[in-house]
């Protein structure tokens, strides 16, 4: 079933413009970053007479000060702040990557969030800002998370719908005309199996017109081939074919697409894991780091 057009009203489409297009022009000005994030924050929160007053040296309460405060990027951790890989990176590219972040996760807060005809739009001009890539007419819904942002690539008329996690650790490619349905995790990151505080970062690459169907995980590494389909709640560990359908926990191609049979590999030769010629190298400092899980990894059999 097609999609139909909806428009708003006029004057509601007419406040909507002007308020994306300030925040565009801001973020593309000499602006701080952290500034304008606190307050958009503010405004979409509601919270602009509270605001002042503590501003103004006026009484609040503790818990209103830890919410005004919290509007401010630079008075909030994520958890990408932790890993001791930050410490390779372009402090400036983190730091804005993270104001943004911010003020993506604090609108999915707001009222707002639930306007199609306003978030899809507001999402798509943050992307512009955060994504290393964002291509045009983008549909980004509700509760969509990443890690940092600056290492993801979007092509055109790509389609991520609620709670889709894309974790860019190390570096994502989506092509155009790309589904991702609710509640999928596509992943460029995986910890070794004796010591997890190990971690591996990959190239995942999602090529043009493949869907990624509801609750499914595409893990490090994997290049889901052009026009493939990755069934529901599947895992794929592997690479999946151009046209192949693939589904189960580990993932397998079960299909080929109707029509496609001529192009496409034969089943036999599908599933290679090829996740190893996409690895992400990368450096960290000597920085004082510490274990969380505080465990004894000698293995008894070493």
């Amino acid at each position: 079933m097609t999609k139909r057009h909806v428009s708003l009203p006029p004057l509601a489409e007419e406040g909507l413009r002007a308020f994306i297009d300030e925040v565009d022009e801001r973020l593309s000005s000499d602006e701080n970053t952290c500034d304008v994030v606190e307050d958009v924050l503010v405004d979409l929160h509601g919270d602009r007479q509270a605001y002042d007053r503590w501003q103004s040296g006026e009484s609040v309460s503790p818990a209103e000060r830890v919410r005004l405060q919290g509007y401010d990027p630079c008075n909030a951790t994520l958890e990408s702040e932790y890993y001791a890989e930050i410490e390779g990176m372009d402090e400036g590219e983190y730091e804005r990557s993270k104001h943004l972040q911010w003020l993506w996760r604090q609108f999915d807060a707001t009222p707002m969030a639930d306007n199609i005809a306003f978030a899809l739009r507001f999402r798509q001009m943050l992307a512009d800002h955060l994504f290393a890539e964002a291509g045009e007419d983008l549909r980004l819904f509700k509760g969509i998370s990443f890690t940092y942002g600056h290492n993801i690539e979007l092509g055109d008329n790509v389609v991520i719908h609620d709670d889709v996690h894309l974790d860019d650790r190390g570096i994502l490619t989506i092509g155009d005309r790309v589904s991702i349905s609710d509640n999928a995790h596509v992943y460029t990151h995986d910890h070794d199996v004796v010591d997890q505080t190990e971690v591996t970062n990959y190239h995942t690459i999602i090529e043009d017109d493949v869907r990624v169907t509801y609750d499914s995980m595409v893990q490090a590494g994997v290049r889901m081939g052009e026009n493939s389909i990755l069934a529901a709640k599947s895992v794929a560990g592997k690479d999946v074919p151009a046209h192949h359908i693939a589904a189960g926990q580990p993932a397998k191609s079960i299909a080929v697409k109707e029509g496609w049979e001529s192009v496409a590999d034969p089943l036999e030769d599908a599933n290679v894991d090829r996740s190893e010629e996409r690895v992400v190298e990368y450096d960290v400092p000597d920085v004082d780091v510490f274990d969380e899980f505080q465990r004894d990894l000698s293995p008894p059999d070493a």
